[in-house]
């Protein structure tokens, strides 16, 4: 009789250890909607893409479509936690689990879809160049052999026009885009270059608005895609759902409006899923 006491206990332990395991589990970014948080990777320093206000908000077209996803699988705004993942840590990021997914002009290529997987693209951009808006003088790529060109050090924008398009040209690295824009204000520079979605964002900032304007070169081919754990294709498929209703709704028409409008940025239409323009 003992031992049938003991074994019931026993039993009914191992039950509610079960339980409380399983509840576990289904809060485990469930998307359930019950508070569970997701980290969500994105860039804090690129207006009109990513960026982290001064009030700590975080606002841009990336901001917008992460928010728009994290909605579709189940978490309300204040579930999101928004998490800087620079450039050189996004499939570190991914691997380690330190973030759901990334969306961070996150443009989709062979060497990256080694490490990662993409849902998506969601954005078409073009690599381009900002000038300021009083000059007609470079018409055409060629015509940066003769100019000061800053980008950013290091960065694959300015290596493809200093190797492939304009040889000639002086190219100027500097720390960050910010440092470009001051030079190209202050007539140090002539031109800045990156994707035309990042120059747009930059342009549309309100100290910005009307001093500079995107020549429309569209140099390169920059499919934006959504970054996950290389094999979770439940979740890719999620991510295309929520992606594919998101244009059909409408609300990938307004982020590109809202962020990217003050600029006169044309954007290229909202690409298919799978869509990616080598």
């Amino acid at each position: 009789m003992q031992l049938r006491k003991v074994t019931a206990t026993s039993a009914a332990v191992l039950a509610l250890a079960l339980t409380a395991t399983a509840c576990g589990s289904d809060k485990e970014d469930g998307g359930s909607g019950d508070g569970k948080k997701i980290t969500i990777g994105i860039k804090i320093d690129q207006p009109g893409i990513g960026l982290k206000t001064p009030d700590g908000k975080y606002v841009g077209f990336d901001v917008d479509v992460a928010t728009y996803v994290a909605k579709e699988l189940g978490y309300k705004a204040e579930d999101i936690v928004f998490k800087e993942t620079k450039s050189q840590d996004r499939e570190t990021a991914i691997d380690r689990g330190d973030v759901k997914f990334i969306a961070a002009s996150y443009s989709i290529n062979d060497e990256r879809l080694q490490k990662v997987d993409f849902a998506g693209p969601y954005l078409l951009a073009h690599q381009d160049i900002l000038v300021r808006a009083d000059d007609d003088s470079i018409k055409s790529p060629e015509d940066l052999n003769s100019k000061k060109l800053c980008s950013v050090t290091g960065s694959t924008s300015a290596q493809n026009v200093k190797k492939k398009l304009a040889p000639k040209a002086d190219l100027q690295e500097y720390g960050g885009y910010s440092e470009c824009l001051t030079g190209l204000e202050n007539k140090v520079i002539d031109a800045l270059t990156t994707d035309d979605s990042i120059l747009a964002g930059y342009a549309s900032q309100k100290n910005f608005q009307g001093k500079f304007k995107l020549a429309g070169f569209k140099m390169t081919n920059e499919n934006y895609g959504i970054g996950l754990k290389k094999g979770d294709a439940d979740l890719k498929k999620k991510i295309n759902d929520a992606l594919t209703k998101m244009v059909s709704d409408g609300s990938w028409d307004k982020a590109v409006k809202d962020n990217f409008g003050p600029a006169n940025y044309k954007n290229e239409p909202a690409p298919k899923i799978g869509d990616v323009v080598k």
